[in-house]
């Protein structure tokens, strides 16, 4: 009864305080009735452009709304066009569009970017979402526009993560600051493509009028049927959207609406049992691992794993498998060409999400200058994974903010200043349950189907048995201050301070996890810290703006579930991360050209807080390079370029590095099958010695080029190439460099349209490593051979 009295209390505080929050802004837009009418705002129209152009304003960098090219960091936005164009169906696509944006395989689920060598987050609207490393794809075919941010978050967002984040706008119910839709418009469009693809959307927004009121709306809706490529996946899921406007008086108006997505598909491992043979010529090792489901149940229980010993900590150096137990051995071994869509998935496996967004804001512009903004949101998603190879989870999680902002500007003859000011507050409350201790990937013939010799009895199916356990809530009330100045002669200063204090409390309940024990394991802590942004940019007259910038910025290095583990309390989920960064920006050619150089080194040091799945400790130096062009109404080109080097800080403080080791760790050892059916682990730094983090290209480059024939039709090509890369820590086993193309026709009509594009045009053989740090050297993911898609649209 005293815990759960306790638990409520966050709630309850957090609660009142965005009550407070929201009171004090309506009360203030109560006390003045005159309009202040919008301000002008300088944009960028190019025809033809599909928006690919930095010129409109941009408020998910710093909040004032300042342009890509005005903004003294390292950004970039995709229009909503430029995504039909290219048909861009997931995130990791955007690697084409955006430098620093390669990522890793998170068990083939597209949910957040890599930003800058290290997991990303996701933003809605410029607010931060739960965690999402890879629990659901995220939708951005519902986006009006995405925009990425690399490195970490203003102060006036809160904390955030080293990487950078996704901000995904969705769609709107107005087309512009102020401005409604002219009259009622929508459209439907139909999917189809490679390997029963089926993707049905429609939406409809418009103005009107409530009570007199200017009112606007837009409502979108998609739900997905399809097959895959891989054997045992598919995907279904529904996404219903909705945004609502209105003006209540001339100077107060709202913003509401939400999202919610339901999505029924599966996590892919990949290839196991991987050989730098098996990457080069897809020659697979073969053979059953021994049984060990004694109770004849069809699956293996912790207990039937414990009887054998298959989890050995070895040195790949010396180890000549004289370490290995016999019951660690495959038989009737042998070899076989693999598909790559034979992967380890098995027919049952499960990853199932449901997630609920919503926000409410408020606007008001008072008599004498200000414009005060609340905001409020809302999400929660309930989160199953269950894998046969030996992983499961659960999520269940939601998470409550409410922001206010308090802005100003002063204009002299000289001098443009804008002021902000932000009280905050965020409660985030989670159950999760994560279930790894004994997790054999090897196990499984990827030439047949998964039986009970690889099956393991999962936690989340037997109710207990979970490697941790964790219910709690933490509390986070922030006070951000920013400041943009700009003077006439082009000089900019944008400054910023943020102070953050955290209370987390979390519990394991007794009997739920492996080897706790029925006592319930109860922790809580406080800690507090600062944030802060310096960045000072000048606008040339040739059209260079360089700019440098410097930051520190506060983290909450929470799970997979948004959860902080008991054990990382106290001590081990805050901390800050560094940036310096310096570049130049330009625009030409009558602002139809526009580039962005940026050079970074961005850190977090914390080993204490060390995250592997979500946040790690790293040091990332590198280049990032981007330019548009809109050649003319016909012909637009974008290149991107970066070159990274992500350093794991864990290994360089004790020289070593565990992870699971694979075929090619063992130099002593000829004949790996002596061990897949268990799982040797121990250091992988050996060869390592720089501690370079594995599967992030030093160097990428990405190309597109859009040509509009001016008769209905239009032609596109993107293409990408990656260095090759190490699959795992230990750099034993290397994955190839690779130029990915796709290439796309479309046709418009009046009010139809159709769009077909090739996806890996030349049928490329790729990979991507999945998890590196850890399991690098035993699995990775064959990407998609070619494939097509054709989108059929009609807009009335």
């Amino acid at each position: 009864m005293i815990n759960t009295t306790f638990k409520l209390n966050p709630l309850a505080r957090a609660l009142t305080v965005g009550l407070a929050l929201s009171a004090s802004s309506l009360a203030v837009a109560q006390e003045t009735e005159e309009t202040v009418s919008d301000a002008d705002i300088e944009k960028i129209e190019v025809k033809g452009s599909l928006g690919s152009l930095p010129g409109q304003d941009v408020e998910s960098v710093f909040g004032f709304g300042k342009s890509i090219l005005e903004t003294p960091r390292s950004a970039s936005t995709i229009s909503q066009e430029q995504m039909e164009r290219f048909n861009v169906a997931d995130i990791d696509e955007l690697v084409a569009f955006a430098p620093g944006t390669f990522t890793q395989s998170f068990f083939g689920v597209a949910g957040s970017l890599d930003v800058r060598g290290t997991p990303g987050e996701v933003y809605f609207r410029g607010v931060r979402r739960l965690d999402n490393p890879g629990n659901y794809p995220t939708p951005i075919g519902a986006s009006s526009s995405v925009d990425i941010v690399r490195g970490p978050a203003s102060p006036i967002y809160g904390p955030a993560k080293i990487g950078g984040y996704l901000n995904f706008n969705p769609k709107s119910a107005k087309v512009g600051r102020g401005q409604y839709l002219d009259e009622p418009t929508g459209a439907m469009s139909y999917t189809t493509g490679s390997w029963d693809k089926n993707v049905v959307t429609a939406e409809v927004g418009g103005p009107g009028k409530v009570s007199g009121k200017d009112f606007g709306y837009y409502i979108y809706a998609e739900i997905e049927n399809s097959d895959s490529y891989y054997r045992n996946s598919e995907t279904d899921q529904t996404v219903v959207q909705a945004a609502f406007d209105m003006d209540l008086t001339d100077k107060l108006s709202i913003e509401f609406g939400g999202m919610y997505h339901k999505y029924d598909g599966n996590q892919n491992a990949g290839w196991n049992r991987v050989t730098q043979d098996l990457i080069d010529n897809g020659t697979y090792i073969t053979g059953d691992a021994q049984p060990l489901d004694t109770d004849g149940d069809g699956s293996i229980s912790h207990w039937e794993y414990f009887a054998e010993s298959l989890f050995v900590e070895v040195d790949p150096l010396t180890e000549d498998g004289s370490s290995f137990s016999d019951a660690m051995a495959l038989v009737n071994v042998g070899t076989a060409k693999l598909g790559r869509d034979q992967t380890l998935i098995a027919a049952d496996d499960v990853l199932a999400n449901e997630v609920s967004t919503f926000y409410f804001d408020m606007l008001y512009y008072t008599d004498n200058g200000w414009e005060i903004k609340n905001q409020f949101f809302y999400e929660s998603y309930e989160n199953l994974n269950e894998n046969a190879y030996g992983f499961s989870q659960f999520h269940d999680a939601y998470v409550v903010e409410d922001k206010i902002v308090f802005g100003t500007e002063y204009e002299s003859d000289t001098l443009l200043a804008q002021f902000q000011f932000s009280p905050s507050v965020r409660y985030t409350d989670f159950e999760s349950g994560d279930d790894f201790i004994n997790e054999f990937f090897d196990r499984r013939d990827l030439t047949g189907e998964s039986t009970a010799l690889d099956r393991r009895l999962l936690a989340t199916r037997a109710g207990w048995g979970y490697s941790n356990y964790d219910v709690g809530n933490y509390l986070n009330l922030g006070m951000a201050a920013m400041t943009d100045l700009t003077w006439e002669s082009g000089l900019n200063l944008v400054l910023g301070v943020r102070y953050d204090s955290v209370d987390v409390e979390s519990t394991t309940p007794g009997g739920s996890t492996l080897f706790g024990g029925d006592e319930d394991v109860y922790a809580e802590d406080s800690e507090d810290g600062f944030s802060w942004n310096a960045s000072i940019s000048f606008k040339t007259e040739i059209g260079l703006i360089p700019y440098i910038t410097a930051a520190e910025q506060a983290t909450i290095v929470a799970g997979q579930g948004a959860n902080i583990d008991v054990e990382n309390i106290p001590g081990g989920y805050f901390d800050t991360s560094e940036l310096f960064e310096y570049g130049v920006k330009g625009s030409f050619l009558d602002d139809s050209l526009y580039f962005a150089l940026s050079i970074y080194e961005q850190e977090r040091t914390d080993i204490n807080a060390q995250s592997t799945v979500t946040n790690n400790t790293t040091n990332n130096e590198g280049t990032e390079f981007e330019v548009r062009w809109v050649v003319n109404e016909q012909l637009v080109l974008s290149a991107v370029y970066t070159n990274i080097e992500v350093t794991n800080l864990t290994a360089v403080a004790s020289s070593y590095q565990f992870g699971f080791l694979g075929a090619e760790d063992f130099a002593n050892i000829d004949d790996p099958s002596i061990f897949f059916g268990g799982t040797p682990n121990g250091n992988t730094a050996y060869d390592n010695v720089e501690a370079v983090k594995a599967g992030i290209p030093e160097n990428t480059y990405g190309l597109t080029a859009t040509y509009d024939f001016l008769n209905g039709y239009a032609a596109s090509v993107s293409v990408v190439n990656a260095d090759e890369v190490a699959s795992g820590y230990s750099g034993a086993v290397t994955l190839p460099s690779y130029t990915l193309v796709n290439a796309g026709l479309s046709y418009q009509a009046e009010d139809w349209s159709v769009n077909l594009t090739v996806k890996n045009l030349t049928d490329e053989k790729y990979f991507r490593s999945n998890f590196p740090d850890l399991f690098g050297s035993q699995i990775v993911l064959p990407e998609l051979p070619r494939h097509w898609n054709a989108k059929f649209s009609y807009k009335f």
